[in-house]
């Protein structure tokens, strides 16, 4: 099946990645965020974002916060149809916290689209492994956190958004 839905990472994949950012002012998009998402839109599959926001379980974020940074993104990308986030840190062991599979299929579930017809892009292995689990397909565009191993493991790996969202398009074909 061609994919139906593509999912965003936030932070280092949308935005310009500022560590537990709760100032909608320091939202910065990557160059080619909003042409990707309007093309995504343009072929006429849902969006959405999946993001961990451990800020909020280190005391750092205020659930508002991240809602604000969302709603600055959001506006900043003209409308995306899902926004979903992990309110947990790494060692609550939640299920919805990537590397699980919790948001992605939280996401989904929004969109009434299976994983299967869903690709997730992400900077991180962690956005890889919860696509892959979820039953998604993952898309990897690495930026300078992202960890040479994380390279290697990942299926598919574009340099920009914009080859992530050509690669999305070749499976439209």
């Amino acid at each position: 099946m061609p994919p139906r839905a593509v999912l965003f990472d936030r932070d280092g994949t949308l935005v310009h990645d500022v560590p537990y950012n709760g100032d909608p002012a320091l939202v910065r998009l990557v160059p080619d965020a909003r042409a990707a998402v309007d093309a995504v839109r343009a072929a006429g599959l849902a969006t959405g974002v999946v993001s961990n926001q451990s800020g909020i379980a280190r005391g750092l974020l205020t659930v508002d916060q991240v809602r604000a940074v969302n709603t600055r993104t959001d506006t900043l990308l003209g409308g995306l149809d899902t926004w979903r986030f992990c309110p947990h840190g790494p060692a609550d062991g939640c299920r919805c916290r990537k590397p699980e599979p919790g948001l992605v299929r939280q996401a989904c579930a929004d969109l009434g689209v299976p994983p299967q017809d869903t690709v997730l892009i992400g900077d991180i292995g962690a956005d890889v492994a919860a696509a892959q689990a979820a039953g998604a397909h993952p898309v990897l565009v690495p930026t300078p956190v992202t960890r040479p191993a994380e390279v290697a493991a990942a299926p598919v790996v574009a340099t920009t958004l914009t080859e992530a969202v050509r690669w999305v398009f070749a499976l439209l074909r």
